[in-house]
């Protein structure tokens, strides 16, 4: 059965998918969702000793690895290399997350690629770097939050080190590697030429970490903890209702009125120490304990409606059965389903983006293990015969 495109947006491209465990896989469904063709290889089952991201019917894997098809290819075995540069002849990309000295030890590093095919455009994602002093560190999201600095800000004020609850150094390392290879791609256009696109843990976390680094390299003044408060601008953070909690976001003198207004409490307003958002924030543990008294009155449900009717941004802090309840969250297809032959219909979280004319699709769930080798390989013109004897030899 010939590839099914899940889009025509990037239908034309080929992409060759190295990438185990979350960062590398993030960025390829990127691609996969648009429609390119993505040929995810793998050792074959007879050589694989560790299944590198969960099992292959888990959630975590069928969430990742959608849209694609699967070659088996033996890339220690030099038969099982040269295979691999058939392949790099009629790609577009090739995504890899090895340590950095992998791919040179395997003669698919960029300028044996590049010898092969000049229009190829590999994408490398590492914990720190294809170079520097750690270079050779294995890197994982939990190591790359606390060296990006995350971990510091996040959490109660004295709390000590707090990560995350999802694994955005891995995520975001993905999805700047795919904006790296649309960018490449588009000037490719220009030049003909390919190119090395690098992204890493370290480097993608230290940019998420945004307002809060670029305040630091001009002040000097590295930020702490603030708990479910805003850094600066106050009132902005999780209030408790007569039956949860509800975040509040307000900035500027017009928007605290309007907070003040909503809660029936004008008469803050007129207090010295919460007047001008330096006095709020400063004074934010006074200014929070008036606040909650306040919105122990009514339900979030109900503070809801009052604050939104004042145009004070607000919402509920759910959990996560509760998010996928939520009618906006159904009206945008947050979640969406997919047939697998394994495992019935399941359902997995859609891609972020929307595009109107070529929207991305969940075109087929997860491939088995080489479930298309003999599909991906004959489209290079090998036949069975010669597809049995590389089975024998382990080389696919």
């Amino acid at each position: 059965m010939p590839h099914v495109p899940a889009s025509t947006a990037l239908a034309r491209f080929r992409v060759l998918d190295l990438s185990r465990v979350r960062a590398g896989p993030t960025c390829v469904r990127q691609l996969a969702d648009f429609g390119a063709d993505v040929v995810k290889i793998e050792m074959p089952p007879s050589l694989e000793g560790d299944t590198m991201g969960g099992p292959r019917h888990g959630p975590d894997f069928q969430n990742l690895h959608r849209n694609k098809r699967s070659v088996t290819l033996n890339l220690k075995d030099q038969e099982g290399v040269a295979i691999f540069m058939k392949l790099v002849k009629t790609a577009d990309v090739v995504v890899e997350n090895y340590r950095p000295d992998v791919k040179f030890r395997l003669g698919i590093d960029y300028e044996s690629l590049k010898k092969v095919n000049p229009r190829v455009i590999l994408a490398s994602i590492s914990g720190f770097g294809q170079d520097g002093p750690y270079r050779d560190r294995p890197g994982f999201d939990q190591i790359a939050q606390g060296m990006g600095g995350l971990m510091s800000i996040t959490g109660l004020p004295g709390q000590g080190p707090v990560r995350a609850g999802t694994a955005v150094a891995d995520l975001s390392a993905g999805l700047f590697a795919a904006l790296g290879i649309m960018t490449a791609l588009l000037e490719r256009e220009k030049s003909g030429e390919g190119q090395w696109v690098q992204a890493n843990l370290l480097m993608s976390q230290i940019a998420l970490l945004d307002f809060q680094a670029a305040r630091f390299l001009m002040t000097g003044k590295p930020p702490g903890q603030a708990g479910n408060d805003h850094p600066t601008s106050m009132p902005t953070s999780a209030y408790k209702t007569k039956d949860g909690y509800i975040n509040i976001a307000a900035t500027g003198e017009g928007m605290w009125r309007r907070v003040c207004e909503g809660i029936g409490r004008a008469d803050l307003l007129e207090r010295e120490e919460f007047k001008g958002d330096q006095n709020r924030s400063k004074n934010r543990v006074a200014l929070n304990a008036e606040i909650n008294a306040a919105l122990a009155s009514r339900t979030t449900a109900d503070w809801i409606g009052i604050l939104t009717k004042g145009e004070v941004p607000c919402g509920p802090i759910y959990a996560i059965d509760q998010v996928f309840d939520d009618p906006q969250v159904k009206h945008i297809g947050a979640a969406t389903s997919v047939n697998s032959p394994k495992l019935g219909e399941i359902r997995i979280v859609n891609q972020a983006v929307t595009l109107s004319r070529t929207p991305a699709r969940m075109a087929s769930a997860p491939p088995e293990v080489g479930e298309h080798t003999d599909e991906v390989l004959g489209e290079l013109g090998y036949d069975k015969a010669t597809l049995d004897a590389l089975r024998q030899k382990k080389v696919v």
